[in-house]
């Protein structure tokens, strides 16, 4: 029988609070400053409703077995999330671990015949047990936090705090911010055009070390010195000083990783992070076409290599357009993806010999099946190879350089449409750079060292220089992926690189999607950008918060869960004393951010003695600051009412000097959503 994901789910904080916390029409209780920090002394897990019913069958097919064998991923949560079935049913029956990464039927096999006892696994659960508990802590109380922090300058927005989701609105903030605060530098390239007795060819000027009027950067931004170099190279002859030909292959690109095909999709088609889990979803469940999609791993079991010509006749009935580039592939080729030591819990996405029907395909669906499929034909095509030629000379003091490549062998390239060869390779993406060589795709002519060059036309290439680029959704999942990039500290950015990151294959989607259903980040064309509140929430938060630190140490402490050598409550522990910390940061100020009514913006945090009129006390049906009061009210004397008015008019008599809210007036206004 089977789970699909996390069928339990911790208790929401209403659990936790309590009962005599009002309560709204919904049923939802207000939320309160008084009730911070919420902190757990048994967790409660629930059964999610769409899970009840294979919760029921899971039940009774406990109570009818002898022995358990727990055959989740190969993962944290794939442990935990069987685990947490077997103790929500009280469990006491012998349990053996299944554990493979590929679903081949000979690692099946092996992996039937070597089950271990599943108690050897419980480092495994406890950590993915701790991760989920100490992000609840955080996301449920920074979250109330800050919304109730809000609420006291009149704000009305849900503000929400989490430790992968903040860090990612940061990420955007900080390249929109650059961008906007970017100022163009203007400087020179110098490029010739360069006779040799075999032919011509194209050469870019390097400076030297010493060279006067460059910036910072290396680039020359004195004009006068750039016209001089060229005057003092233009008809002048030099020699070669460096001149090296080698044959050199390029490997078929890896299968695809979730984040390879969401940046693909992204780049090529427009396709959001979210549409292109959910295409990728029903390609493999729904129509059965492909490999599982929520896959970190770009690599391939080599048992399934045995399994090549079987799916490459399949791929030929479902995509008969396809026929000739199948039938050009060897199937006994071994290109690199096929790796065990990269294998994770799961391999890359490659299309399965599934006899589907590609007509009931979306034009989505469509497109990145047939990026799919391109990828996985392209193991069986022979590498690229080329001869790369590189050449240096001197000429009036001055050194160019240039290089040059002549395809031997187009071998997989073939299988890409070739106006489109870059953008559908699955392989990781490089950056290009304006001070590349010269004609790096020109014939050079040979030439040896010593020989003789004439510069036939020096020219002033003026150029400016770039601010980055703004995210889309596919660079930002690559972003969080590799969010060691962004940080500077020697140490932090190892542990980032040695995990996965910030989120996972599995979540990254739903967090871009959530901040923009926030309206902390907006969509402009294929552009990713944060909104103004989003950027004054970034602003209001601690550095603590919003560093994407918080995983490295969160990756090395559950690493050391994992292998039982840290306890699972030391872990939570520290994240409880974390998040009573930055509560009592948040309700030592006042977050001030975009009002509705004004539409003025002011970030930061300010002390509640700035507000001169306004109390520490929340309204119980909104979570804004109390404004004390006199006159008006029924029998005169002090009362409270909501600063938020007019959108909330609740008000409160004053009862030994406050807040009374056993007698609340007016109508109540929605509460603050959970």
């Amino acid at each position: 029988t089977w789970c699909f994901g996390h069928m339990l789910e911790l208790a929401e904080p209403d659990e936790y609070t309590p009962d005599t916390v009002p309560r709204s029409k919904a049923g939802k209780k207000y939320w309160r400053v008084e009730d911070l920090p919420i902190i757990p002394t048994d967790w409660i897990l629930k059964p999610k409703a769409e899970a009840k019913k294979q919760l029921a069958v899971i039940g009774k097919l406990i109570k009818q077995a002898d022995e358990i064998v727990h055959a989740g991923d190969p993962d944290r949560e794939g442990q935990l999330l069987v685990d947490e079935v077997l103790e929500h049913f009280h469990n006491k029956k012998p349990v053996k671990r299944f554990w493979v990464s590929a679903q081949d039927k000979v690692s099946i096999q092996r992996g039937l015949a070597a089950l271990k006892n599943n108690q050897d696994y419980a480092g495994w659960a406890n950590a993915a047990r701790a991760r989920s508990r100490a992000d609840w802590l955080i996301g449920m109380n920074l979250s109330r936090a800050y919304t109730l922090s809000a609420r006291r300058s009149g704000g009305s927005a849900l503000l929400t705090v989490g430790r992968v989701q903040t860090p990612t609105l940061a990420l955007v903030s900080a390249r929109d911010r650059a961008i906007e605060a970017f100022v163009p530098v203007a400087y020179h390239r110098i490029r010739a055009l360069f006779a040799h007795q075999n032919g011509s060819f194209s050469a870019s000027w390097k400076p030297r070390l010493s060279q006067e009027g460059l910036d910072s950067e290396g680039r020359l931004i004195n004009t006068a010195i750039a016209d001089s170099l060229i005057a003092a190279i233009n008809g002048k002859t030099g020699a070669i000083t460096d001149y090296k030909t080698e044959m050199k292959t390029e490997a078929q690109p890896l299968a695809f990783a979730l984040s390879d095909m969401t940046a693909l999709a992204s780049s090529q088609y427009g396709y959001s992070a979210e549409q292109c889990l959910k295409i990728c979803q029903s390609l493999y469940e729904t129509h059965k076409l492909t490999s599982y999609p929520r896959t970190d791993c770009a690599y391939l079991p080599q048992s399934q290599w045995a399994d090549a010509p079987a799916v490459l006749a399949a791929l030929k009935q479902v995509n008969p357009e396809f026929a000739a580039l199948i039938d050009a592939a060897n199937p006994t080729l071994k290109s690199p993806t096929w790796n065990d030591k990269k294998i994770t819990a799961h391999h890359g996405i490659i299309p399965t010999a599934h006899l589907g029907n590609k007509s009931a395909l979306s034009e989505p669906e469509r497109n990145l099946y047939e990026l799919i499929v391109r990828a996985y034909i392209a193991q069986f095509w022979p590498v690229h190879q080329y001869l790369q030629t590189r050449v240096a000379l001197e000429v009036s003091g001055e050194t160019f350089t240039a290089s040059g490549k002549t395809v031997r062998q187009n071998g997989w390239k073939d299988v890409y449409p070739q106006a489109d060869e870059d953008e559908n390779k699955p392989a990781k993406g490089k950056a290009g750079s304006e001070e590349e060589d010269a004609g790096g795709g020109q014939h050079l002519p040979a030439m040896n060292t010593g020989e003789k060059a004439t510069c036939t036309n020096a020219q002033r290439i003026d150029a400016q220089s770039k601010p980055p680029l703004r995210f889309t959704e596919g660079t930002l999942v690559r972003a969080m992926e590799n969010i060691h990039r962004f940080v500077a500290d020697p140490e932090h950015k190892k542990r980032l690189r040695d995990g996965d990151g910030i989120g996972t294959s599995a979540t990254r989607a739903s967090i871009i999607s959530e901040l923009k259903r926030r309206t902390f980040l907006e969509t402009q064309g294929k552009q990713i950008r944060s909104s103004a509140l989003g950027r004054a929430l970034v602003d209001a938060l601690p550095e603590a918060v919003k560093s994407p630190l918080l995983t490295a140490l969160y990756e090395r402490l559950l690493k050391a869960i994992e292998q039982g050598e840290k306890p699972l409550d030391e872990f939570v522990a520290r994240q409880e004393a974390f998040v009573r910390t930055q509560v009592a940061e948040a309700a030592e100020g006042r977050v001030l951010l975009a009002s509705a009514a004004s539409g003025s913006l002011a970030s930061g945090i300010t002390h509640k003695k700035s507000a001169a009129c306004v109390t520490e006390h929340a309204c119980g049906a909104c979570g804004s600051a109390l404004v004390r009061r006199k006159g008006k009210a029924p029998k005169g004397g002090f009362w409270f009412g909501c600063s938020a008015f007019p959108a909330c008019k609740q008000t409160y008599p004053e009862t030994q000097g406050l807040p009374d809210y056993s007698k609340a007036r007016a109508t109540l206004a929605a509460p603050v959503p959970a």
